[in-house]
């Protein structure tokens, strides 16, 4: 039967139209996995010598057993966020008199060969050969190593678990962070030593194999969770009974006055706060606004005045960055109704703008605050709020008549890369990078002030241009009107 299953896999994953579309992404993911493991397998090498030269009065085993806790934390975090629970297509299946258990058997099984489980070992192996070389006891190295393959089955278990539970939560990836959060802060606060707790485990492994048992006890039970949560939900009802839920309605009676787009306004606001993928433009509202107190209080960046524009920008940008680098895919799970109705484009785009130029207004004037760490700050902050006007919200809305990655609304947004294509990678540069590097020149050639009216005059010309621009804009949609609608139409 898992011969079988294998079988289906590889057939499934040649034959689907993913790996013919994306072949450049497949190289690319190919190179990332390669250089990672390489290293992970440096670093691994590196790890003892490297240890031995920084704490030269320490055993470098029990150091490195020490930062144990730290790269559990870690492992955790980039699991949640990238990997997922490998779930084949069973629906199929499910008609078949293929038992149940065997799918779900095959699906945790499947997930220990992932390469996030692999990716620890050229890490691991390397340091433990390092560690027998340099006169360790075998006996005591080997069960250890065994000790940390154990534990990393255990994190791709619990991972699981906690993505479970963080997929029926308003905020996904919420529970992961309180987790790994709480742990952290237990430990950095010394009120429980939980570093100290997992090298003096890691450490008893090592002098008695026996202690082996008890991560061996925790993965079976990780396992059996598991087990009964995935076998729960593998029912063909499950596939095929709709989701209820209450419905919501909002006032947007404000709306109406913008006239003509206020139909479009509401829309995209119904599917902002309507949907798990677009409520991270409204979250990522908080997470600008608070970008600044990463730099502006700390005396290092006091002098770096060339930086404060960059800052600026991305406080002031964060909603027309987040959710302009996504125009239109928001609607391509129902584009091609869109464009079916009888409505003007330029309306349609018009509404877009509006949204991005008034989330631009609310963050700086919410930002005002910063004026505290020194009156440039606030005067850098206008400077790319007006930029970012007439200049950014041009470019975003030019850049998506490119895009041809459809979204699903319903996925969660935490490291989402669905939808994501070369445009939204390369819309960076001009976005972030540009006025910086012009505002750097004319600050080093000329002072700060010149270059804050330098940043000011394009944004002022940008608007001033305003209707040319978007008549511009309007017809390179329209362009890709057809070819939008063709992308949006296929699944992704």
């Amino acid at each position: 039967m898992v011969k079988h299953f294998l079988r289906l896999e590889w057939k499934q994953y040649f034959r689907s139209s993913y790996w013919q579309k994306n072949l450049l992404m497949n190289i690319f993911l190919v190179f990332m996995a390669l250089y990672f493991m390489a290293t992970f397998l440096v670093l691994g090498l590196a790890m003892y010598p490297l240890l031995k030269k920084i704490y030269p009065d320490n055993d470098p085993f029990v150091m490195f057993n020490g930062l144990l806790f730290y790269w559990i934390i870690a492992d955790l975090l980039m699991r949640f966020f990238f990997q997922k629970l490998p779930v084949m297509s069973v629906k199929p299946l499910l008609t078949l008199p293929i038992k149940r258990k065997n799918v779900v058997h095959f699906v945790l099984g499947k997930s220990a060969l992932s390469f996030f489980n692999f990716l620890p070992l050229f890490a691991y192996i390397p340091f433990s050969i390092m560690l027998i070389g340099n006169d360790y006891p075998a006996g005591q190295i080997l069960p250890w190593l065994a000790g940390l393959i154990i534990f990393v089955l255990i994190i791709n278990f619990l991972n699981f678990i906690i993505e479970s539970i963080a997929s029926e939560t308003e905020l996904p990836f919420l529970p992961v962070m309180l987790v790994a959060g709480g742990l952290f802060a237990l430990n950095y606060f010394e009120i429980l030593s939980i570093s100290d707790l997992i090298s003096k485990a890691f450490l008893g492994i090592s002098n008695n194999p026996f202690f082996l048992i008890v991560p061996i006890l925790v993965l079976a039970i990780l396992y059996w969770i598991n087990f009964k949560t995935l076998k729960k939900k593998l029912y063909i009802d499950n596939s095929l009974q709709s989701k209820k839920e209450e419905a919501k309605t909002t006032n947007l009676a404000w709306t109406k006055k913008f006239g003509d787009i206020a139909p479009f306004m509401q829309l995209d606001i119904k599917l902002i706060l309507r949907n798990k993928r677009s409520k991270s433009s409204v979250w990522m509202l908080v997470i600008g606004l608070l970008y600044g107190l990463f730099f502006y209080p700390n005396p290092i960046y006091q002098d770096m005045e060339w930086f404060f524009v960059f800052i600026g920008i991305f406080v002031t940008g964060i909603f027309l960055i987040n959710f302009g680098q996504f125009i239109p895919a928001w609607d391509s799970s129902y584009y091609k109704l869109l464009m079916s109705q009888n409505l003007k484009y330029e309306r349609y785009l018009k509404s877009k703008y509006s949204l991005m130029i008034m989330s631009v207004v609310i963050m700086f004037v919410l930002s005002i605050p910063y004026v505290y760490f020194g009156w440039k700050i606030l005067l850098a902050h206008f400077a790319a709020a007006v930029y970012n006007v007439g200049v950014n919200s041009y470019v975003i809305l030019w850049g998506g008549s490119f895009n041809r990655k459809k979204i699903d609304l319903d996925q969660r947004a935490a490291f989402n890369f669905q939808g994501t294509g070369a445009v939204q990678w390369l819309i960076g540069i001009p976005l972030m990078l540009i006025p910086m590097i012009i505002f750097a020149i004319f600050y080093f050639t000329l002072g700060f002030q010149v270059g804050i009216g330098v940043i000011i005059a394009m944004g002022l010309i940008g608007i001033m241009f305003h209707q040319k621009i978007m008549k511009f804009i309007t017809s390179q949609y329209m362009k890709s009107k057809h070819k939008m609608i063709e992308a949006f139409s296929q699944d992704s």
